[in-house]
Parts: C-alpha cells; structure tokens; sequence
C-alpha cells in the first residue's frame, strides 16, 4: 500500500461514491435554490440566511473535494483474510492482561474506524499492534497511559 492509498470496504468504498453523488446533485441543487432566496432578500452585507446558504456551500464542496480524492485513491480490500492472522477486516477478541473484561474489534481502514461500533484503524496504535497476530498471542503497545498489554482470545 503507498501512502496515497487509503484501504477500505467495498461497503465503504460504496457509501462515499453514493454521498458524493448525492452531495453533487441533490444536494447542490438545494443549496443553488437556498442561496437564490436568499439573494431575492436583498442587501446581501446583512443578509444572514446568504451568510448561511453561503457557508453552507463552502462545506459542502469541501466534502465533494475530500470524498473525490478518497475514491480516487481508494484501495479496497476484499475478504481474502487468513481466518487465524489478524488482518484488515477480522474481527479480533482481546483480553488486557489482569483484567477478566473481553473486548472485541474489527479491524478496517482508517476512514472507517468508530469506536462506538468497536471498528478499530488498521494504522492506530492498537490496531497496528494487532496486525499479523494469531490467537493466543500476547502483545504489548503504548498508550498515553503506558505500555499495556494483552492476550487475543479469538480472531474471526
């Protein structure tokens, strides 16, 4: 993988092209006929809801311009995983050492990762430390907190 290449899902790779065709034209309409009105408002130095559509508009075309670049340099990963080496896509059981509390992952690219739904970056430094292991290995990697170390339970 080269630095300019971001690793994705086909799930993922397939939620951006379907935003960014929806930030191009349904979206872009709306702010076209948002900042139309607005401008039938009048004196446009005080015109807070121009300001707005404005700004709006700005946002938006950032999006557009980050989502073009993101699919142009995606890389998507299929599901050619090894089931018992931990790799982009497994999901990954951890157990942190002197602790009974098990904590499951998968493991994807980084435009992906949440944890709130436990998808961790392949390129984090828990994610990263993960790469390449089997169950029933002990691994240790560095946090703000210190080393910390753990024991995979199970990789799927």
């Amino acid at each position: 993988m080269t630095e300019q290449e971001t690793m994705v899902s086909q799930e993922k790779f397939d939620e951006m092209v379907s935003e960014l065709e929806n930030l191009k034209t349904v979206r872009r309409t709306e702010i076209a006929k948002n900042l139309e009105y607005a401008r039938s408002l009048g004196d446009l130095s005080e015109n807070a809801e121009y300001q707005e559509a404005r700004e709006l508009q700005a946002a938006t075309e950032e999006r557009i311009r980050k989502l073009e670049e993101l699919v142009k340099r995606a890389k998507i990963v299929t599901d050619g995983k090894k089931k018992d080496i931990v790799g982009f896509g497994s999901v990954v059981t951890i157990k942190k050492e002197g602790s009974g509390d098990l904590h499951e992952y998968t493991i994807v690219g980084s435009e992906e990762a949440d944890m709130r739904v436990h998808k961790l970056s392949h390129v984090s430094p828990l994610g990263a430390a993960l790469m390449g292991k089997k169950k029933g290995d002990e691994f240790t990697f560095e946090t703000p907190a210190g080393k910390q170390a753990y024991h995979i339970e199970k990789v799927a």
